[in-house]
């Protein structure tokens, strides 16, 4: 499970976020690509954009899932 004490500083404020545990395996960009970008410096993804309407949440949360590292975390309840 992601730890939200850990989240890499380059996501955007909002629910999502990925932690420091993230391996850059680009899964969650491929899923959700509008939301996920990859910080080149560091080598790992973080949350561009939050999620907005169902489409948008169900490609955040798929790509949350399916996290080999479950280093995605979401925080609250599904809007």
């Amino acid at each position: 499970m992601a730890d939200p004490t850990n989240k890499v500083p380059e996501n955007v404020s909002g629910r999502y976020y990925v932690d420091d545990t993230c391996i850059d395996c680009e899964l969650c960009r491929e899923m959700a690509p509008g939301h996920f970008e990859r910080w080149d410096a560091g080598r790992y993804s973080f949350v561009s954009r939050q999620p907005s309407g169902p489409d948008e949440e169900a490609s955040c949360r798929a790509a949350m899932d399916e996290c080999p590292v479950e280093a995605i975390g979401c925080d609250g309840d599904d809007e």
